[in-house]
């Protein structure tokens, strides 16, 4: 399988401080990677890098061969990456359908003035249901995003990024603030969800462990701006040391 996401010798420095060091990574077809590590490790800094919205002080970003250092969201959109970005939060007063609406004409690059006008848009709305059925909430699309339940709010969240049709979709802490029993249903929904829409690989930015290790096909730990292992999970958890100095616990084991 080809690489699609691929850093080489990637750095990050903010002045004296060094965020991330010769970080070298990449994301090939048919995997879901997550990044983990300790708080202040360089997780954010490395998605940021990854998304362009940063550009690396050293070293090259790849996407499916094309450099895409510091090009920002919208334009990697175009290439077909995408990044779930919060936008229940962002714009709490629309609805569902408006919500989603948004990725949709931004990906057709339509404009519209307000947003009563991508009501009248029969193709747009035929993709917002379309979308908003993968995630579970067409019966939902007349409700303000505010209203909706935390991993309801999530899924919306998700469903925007799945809108703008990525081979390649990030997702940073897609289940926090979501209830434990909630959270496999989350990511069970977004790994069918990518498989029926033509996502080809997810990065995923996760601090629950039980989740890093029931759906990575790798895992990537960093440690104070390097990556400290590389690994599928069956090897990663059979390693006490690099748990204790990934997140400090090991995950409970599902029956």
């Amino acid at each position: 399988m080809m690489n699609l996401v691929e850093t080489a010798d990637v750095a990050k420095a903010y002045g004296d401080f060094v965020a991330l060091d010769g970080v070298t990574l990449s994301v090939r077809e048919g995997e879901l990677v997550s990044i983990v590590g300790p708080n202040g490790a360089g997780k954010t800094t490395l998605v940021n890098v990854l998304t362009g919205m940063l550009a690396p002080t050293r070293g090259i970003v790849r996407f499916k061969g094309n450099d895409i250092a510091g090009i920002g969201p919208v334009r990697l959109a175009e290439h077909g990456m995408a990044r779930a970005f919060q936008l229940v939060h962002i714009f709490p007063a629309l609805s569902v359908a408006e919500t989603i609406a948004i990725a949709v004409v931004s990906r057709t690059g339509k404009a519209f003035r307000f947003f009563g006008s991508v009501r009248g848009d029969d193709a747009v709305m035929q993709r917002v249901r379309e979308v908003a059925a993968i995630f579970g909430l067409e019966g939902k699309l007349d409700s303000e995003a505010r209203l909706l339940s935390q991993g309801e709010k999530k899924l919306l969240d998700i469903a925007s990024a799945f809108a703008l049709a990525p081979e390649v979709i990030l997702l940073d802490e897609p289940t926090s603030g979501v209830s434990s029993a909630d959270k496999h249903g989350i990511m069970r929904t977004l790994i069918d969800a990518a498989r029926r829409g033509g996502v080809k690989a997810i990065i995923l930015v996760e601090h629950d462990m039980d989740l890093v290790a029931e759906y990575s096909s790798r895992i990537v730990a960093l440690q104070a701006g390097k990556v400290l292992a590389d690994r599928p999970p069956a090897a990663f958890f059979s390693d006490p040391a690099l748990i204790n100095a990934v997140v400090g616990k090991m995950p409970a084991q599902r029956h």
